[in-house]
């Protein structure tokens, strides 16, 4: 399995492994000023409405919103332009080297969210937040894997990459079918619009980025008033922007890739991180993580993700559906499945979308993230570094 590693594919861990630093760090400004004399202040400036625009024409959001629909819809774009990559060149694009992450990720959105549900069965309201447990965040988990150095096996780090991939593939699917508003045909018909002019900018090989930028702008304010979150704008624009597969064809997706990372990576996923992970700790206990809500996504991430991913890639392997990556054991192997449960970032942003509505449950979703991710860091990290490399 995964005989090859592609250039792109190390630039991608290295780049994702480097900004889970500063995601942690990012998490721990704002618990930090969220409990300190100051909190006032920070909830107070996520809550204040910008306007963007020129005289009536433009847009009125929140600071939060404008972090959570525009930022994290150039964040999606990204994700997006990885993931289509990946399925087009590099490791996903070949099936038999694709099937064990693809399996793995199956069972580690599919058995946390049956968790949650377990948990939340009867409750109509908090059980809207099933898909929150479902998703790996790239940076932190890939980050604790760095930390561990040449006890895990190159094969395994693009084992859990490429799941983490297509875990964000799920998780965009799973936004645009489950946490769409009211729609607006008007403004779907116009999205509709804006996409078939993106395919024949594509049809055309146009090899400059801006006019798919400006169409793209128009289509994000469409989606924006669609009833479909935002951030699937981001998704939209992504699969139209051409790639070649030969290493010596220009590739505009490439390029596009390289030159927005690094502003992804160090600046808007550590703001969506301190801009979501601020929550007041006041008057916490233990008795505070068995509310259906935070016990769902603790049980989700912890125990879900690592059963899911290893019983489904056991099975596949033991049925010789698929390989186990080169060099590595059963032991590093659960301790890596154990990894995919640091949820965090997407976490929080579809915990985000299932309480729109319900956001006294916020407070929840961010305890029961922090902490299923937390103990999935640390018994995660244990495992591998305490188990035999043999």
């Amino acid at each position: 399995m995964l005989r090859y590693i592609s250039s792109p594919f190390k630039w991608f861990f290295k780049l994702e492994a480097a900004s889970g630093l500063i995601l942690l760090i990012s998490a721990i400004i704002a618990l930090i000023i969220s409990n300190s004399s100051i909190s006032s202040i920070y909830f107070e400036s996520l809550n204040k409405y910008i306007f963007i625009g020129i005289n009536n024409f433009g847009i009125k959001l929140s600071t939060l919103h404008w972090i959570n629909d525009a930022l994290m819809a150039i964040f999606f774009f990204f994700v997006t332009l990885e993931i289509k990559r990946e399925f087009l060149q590099g490791e996903l694009s070949n099936i038999k080297q694709a099937l064990l992450p693809i399996i793995a990720a199956v069972g580690g959105m599919l058995v946390p969210a049956l968790v949650y549900v377990y948990i939340n069965i009867g409750d109509i309201e908090t059980l809207n937040g099933w898909a929150i447990p479902s998703a790996t965040d790239i940076a932190f988990s890939l980050g604790v894997l760095s930390l561990l150095g040449r006890r895990v096996p190159i094969s395994l780090k693009v084992f859990l990459t490429a799941l983490a991939i297509i875990d964000d593939l799920g998780a965009i699917v799973i936004i645009a079918l489950f946490y769409s508003g009211d729609l607006s045909i008007k403004y779907l018909s116009l999205m509709l619009i804006a996409f078939i002019i993106l395919l024949i900018i594509n049809k055309f090989d146009v090899k400059k980025f801006l006019p798919y930028l400006v169409v793209g702008l128009f289509l994000w304010d469409f989606t924006h008033n669609s009833g479909i979150h935002a951030t699937i704008a981001g998704v939209l624009l992504a699969m139209t922007i051409p790639h070649r597969k030969k290493e010596n064809d220009f590739s505009l997706l490439v390029k596009v890739e390289h030159a927005i990372s690094p502003y992804v990576a160090f600046g808007i996923m550590p703001l969506f991180a301190f801009a979501n992970a601020g929550v007041s700790l006041e008057g916490l206990s233990f008795s505070s993580l068995l509310d259906k809500v935070p016990l769902g996504i603790v049980l989700g991430l912890f125990l879900g993700k690592q059963f899911g991913v290893f019983i489904f890639s056991y099975i596949s392997i033991k049925l010789k559906i698929a390989q186990m990556p080169n060099n590595a054991n059963w032991y590093n192997f659960y301790g890596v499945g154990v990894l995919t449960g640091i949820g965090f970032t997407m976490s929080l942003f579809v915990g985000n979308l299932a309480f729109a509505e319900n956001m006294q449950y916020m407070d929840g979703v961010k305890i029961g993230v922090l902490t299923g991710s937390l103990l999935s860091t640390l018994f995660g990290y244990f495992l591998i570094l305490l188990t035999p490399n043999r």
